[in-house]
């Protein structure tokens, strides 16, 4: 049976340092690193994860605000609104919670932004430095996977590491970190044109599940004793149950437990390492711009 990377657990490590590190921060004189979220619209779900994003930065001494603003906002208003953040010496980190209604260009949004504040690391200089081994921002979710393979000491030196799935927020970038020296990972990046994927799959020391169906990834695609790392999250409809869904991975759980040497749960594998991320990179911001 795999061993189980407990994200929450670690994820409670990474905040408990970032606590212990923004205490120290403001001891020497400094104020609390200020993260600004920005949330458009009234969609449930994104409002949810803001409301995560929020009380985690307030647990670790972290200050911020969300502005929201009505679905109908104008995108010269919200680059506006951009503006403001990124001229504001107060705001340190800043991050636009997507997706935004379908008239805003999110990449216009993204790309106003100042890279020097963009703690989701999506901006394009960013992307850039990461992609040149500079230092930057990186997207939160693919540095939450490298701190689980580091933490749970699972080695990257020399493995084949295969990622299902080409996203500018997990896939590219991730493919991107466990190539850098400091992990030496030989990656290979599929997708929905892939031919032979399970075949790929199966040659996998890592295995990456970021494609968004749900237990898309089953047991005959996993070597025997590689890490699967499930990134998706998906809601299942299922009347049976009080809330009338489930969640579940990319990944067919049970049947990959029998077979992985470790795995990530879904909930509670990658996604709490997302928002330690987030507040990782806040902090670093503020100590760059002081």
């Amino acid at each position: 049976m795999a061993i189980i990377i407990d994200g929450k657990a670690i994820a409670s490590e990474v905040r408990a340092e970032i606590r212990e590190d923004v205490d120290q921060w403001v001891a020497l004189g400094n104020a609390p690193p200020y993260l600004a979220v920005v949330l458009v619209g009234d969609n449930p779900a994104s409002a949810s994860y803001v409301r995560g994003k929020i009380k985690a930065s307030q647990n670790v001494g972290i200050a911020g605000d969300t502005l929201t603003f009505d679905a109908m906002i104008s995108e010269e208003k919200l680059l506006e609104v951009i503006e403001d953040l990124n001229s504001s010496p107060k705001v340190n980190g800043i991050l636009v919670q997507l997706p935004l209604p379908n008239h805003i260009n999110a990449s216009c949004v993204i790309e106003a932004m100042d890279p020097n504040k963009d703690v989701d690391g999506l901006h394009t200089v960013n992307a850039g430095r990461l992609a040149t081994d500079q230092t930057g921002f990186v997207p939160c979710t693919p540095a939450g996977i490298i701190e689980l393979l580091h933490r749970s000491k699972i080695p990257t030196q020399g493995k084949h590491a295969v990622i299902i799935g080409r996203s500018n927020l997990v896939g590219r970038p991730l493919g991107n970190l466990l190539l850098q020296k400091v992990n030496n990972a030989t990656v290979t990046i599929c997708h929905s044109r892939t031919q032979n994927l399970p075949d790929i799959c199966r040659q996998a020391d890592i295995l990456v599940a970021a494609i968004g169906l749900a237990e898309f990834v089953t047991r005959d695609m996993i070597k025997p004793g590689a890490t699967v790392i499930d990134v998706g999250i998906n809601r299942v409809d299922d009347p049976s149950t009080a809330r009338g869904y489930y969640l579940t991975g990319d990944v067919d759980y049970q049947a990959a437990t029998e077979v992985a040497g470790y795995i990530t749960p879904v909930p509670g594998g990658v996604g709490p390492m997302t928002i330690a991320m987030l507040l990782k990179n806040t902090l670093m911001a503020t100590k760059q711009q002081k």
